[in-house]
C-alpha cells in the first residue's frame, strides 16, 4: 500500500506506541487517586504536558488536554463573551464552522472572513473585520486541504491591539512547520495528536495566561478544572512522546517532505487538464491539492484505491457528501473543478520510489 493522506491520520511511530504500552498495562490507576499507583500516572500526564508546551513554547499550565483538535476548537470558540460577535475564516475545518454557525443560532453575529484564488487571507478583509470588532477571530494557520499557510503573526498582532481575541487551528501545520505561540501572538491555539504519529483521541487547547477558559464539559476538577473526565492517560503520554519526537526532528521532516512534494508537482505537470489548487501561495511541505478537468474526484480516489494508493478527496471529517470542497467554494473555483480535487498529504516515511509509483499509476489511468 501507498499511503497519502496524512492530513487525514498518520501512523503511530513505533517510539510513541512503546511510550504508551506501560500505561495500559501496568500503570493503570486513575490519575487524580492520591495513593502512589495514581501518582505514578498523574507525573506521566504532567511530563507529556511539558513535552506538548515545549514543542509550541509555552508554560505547561498553558496547555490543557483534550479528546482531540475538534473539541480544542469547539472550546475556544466557547468563550465567546455574551452578545459578542465572531469571525471565522471562510476555509476554516468543519469543527470551527459549525460550532461558529450555532453560535450564530444564539443570537451571535457571524462573519465570514473571505480568501483570494490562492486561499489566502488578503489585509483588506482583516481591516474589514476590524471595523466590525468581533468579540473572537479563528483562522486556521495552515489549510488541511490545500496546505495554504496564513500570515497568522501579522493579522493577530493587528487584531489585538484592537481587543481582539484570536483563536488558530494549528492542527495540521504542527509537526511540520515551526509553530510557536508567541510569535503567532494569538490567545488560543488548537493542536492534535494523531496529526503527528501520536494516537488518536487526544489533542490540546493551548491559551494565553488571562485567557477565561469556559468549560464545555463538566463534573470534575481534571485538567485545571477546565475539562471534566478522567483522562485517557496512554493517549497522553503518546501525545507527549510524539511532540517531543516532532520538536526534535521538525529541520529533517520538513527536507524530506518538500523534497517529496517538489519531485511530486513536477510529474503531476506532465499530466494534460490537472490544476494544483494554490500553488502560489506559501504551503506546508507535505500538501498538495489537484484537479483534473472533467474527472470525478471521488471516483478518481476509488480507482487509485484498486491500485492499493491511499488519497483523499477532500476533509476526512467532510468526505462522503458529494458536495465541492467549501475550502474551494471559498476560493471561488468553479463547482465541476472543485468535485475533481483529489488531496495527496505526504508523511516522514513515504519515499521518492512511492511518489515517482504514484505519478505512473496515476498517467496509467488515461484520464
Amino acid at each position: 500500500m501507498i499511503y497519502l493522506d496524512h492530513n487525514a491520520t498518520t501512523p503511530i511511530d513505533d517510539r510513541v506506541l512503546d511510550a504508551m504500552l506501560p500505561f495500559l498495562t501496568t500503570f493503570y490507576g486513575n490519575p487524580s487517586s492520591l495513593y502512589r499507583h495514581g501518582r505514578v500516572v498523574s507525573s506521566a500526564i504532567d511530563a507529556a504536558r511539558e513535552q506538548v508546551s515545549a514543542l509550541i513554547g509555552v508554560q505547561p499550565a498553558q496547555v490543557v488536554f483534550t479528546s482531540g483538535g475538534t473539541e480544542a476548537n469547539n472550546m475556544a470558540l466557547a468563550i465567546l463573551p455574551s452578545q459578542a460577535g465572531l469571525a471565522v475564516s471562510a476555509t476554516e475545518h468543519p469543527s470551527v464552522i459549525e460550532p461558529a454557525l450555532q453560535l450564530k443560532s444564539r443570537g451571535h453575529e457571524l462573519a465570514m472572513i473571505n480568501v483570494d484564488a490562492n486561499g489566502l487571507i488578503t489585509q483588506e478583509t482583516i481591516d474589514e473585520i476590524i471595523r466590525l470588532k468581533p468579540g473572537l477571530v479563528s483562522i486556521m494557520l495552515a489549510n488541511n486541504e490545500t496546505g495554504v499557510v496564513q500570515d497568522i503573526a501579522r493579522y493577530a498582532r493587528q487584531l489585538r491591539e484592537h481587543g481582539i481575541i484570536v483563536h488558530t487551528d494549528a492542527v495540521q501545520a504542527l509537526g511540520k512547520i515551526p509553530v510557536d505561540f508567541k510569535q503567532l501572538a494569538v490567545h488560543l491555539m488548537s493542536l492534535s495528536s494523531h496529526k503527528i504519529y501520536g494516537p488518536k483521541g487526544c489533542g490540546a487547547l493551548a491559551f494565553e495566561k488571562g485567557v477565561t477558559i469556559n468549560p464545555i464539559l463538566l463534573g470534575g476538577g481534571q485538567e485545571q478544572g477546565l475539562r471534566a473526565g478522567t483522562e485517557n492517560v496512554a493517549a497522553i503520554v503518546g501525545f507527549g512522546k510524539a511532540a517531543e519526537l516532532a520538536r526534535i526532528e521538525l529541520a529533517e521532516r520538513s527536507e524530506h517532505l518538500l523534497k517529496l512534494k517538489t519531485a511530486l508537482e513536477n510529474g503531476l505537470t506532465e499530466i494534460p487538464g490537472l490544476t494544483i489548487f494554490a500553488q502560489q501561495a506559501k504551503r506546508l511541505p507535505n500538501t498538495l491539492q489537484i484537479g483534473i478537468h472533467g474527472i470525478d474526484g471521488e471516483m478518481l480516489l476509488m480507482k487509485l484505491d484498486k491500485k492499493d494508493i491511499c488519497v483523499s478527496s477532500g476533509s476526512a471529517c467532510a468526505s462522503g457528501e458529494n458536495e465541492p470542497s467549501p475550502v474551494l467554494t471559498a476560493m471561488g473555483i468553479k463547482s465541476d473543478h472543485a468535485k475533481s480535487a483529489i488531496r495527496i498529504s505526504l508523511g516522514k516515511a513515504n519515499t521518492e520510489a512511492e511518489i515517482f509509483e504514484f505519478i505512473k499509476q496515476l498517467k496509467s489511468l488515461n484520464l
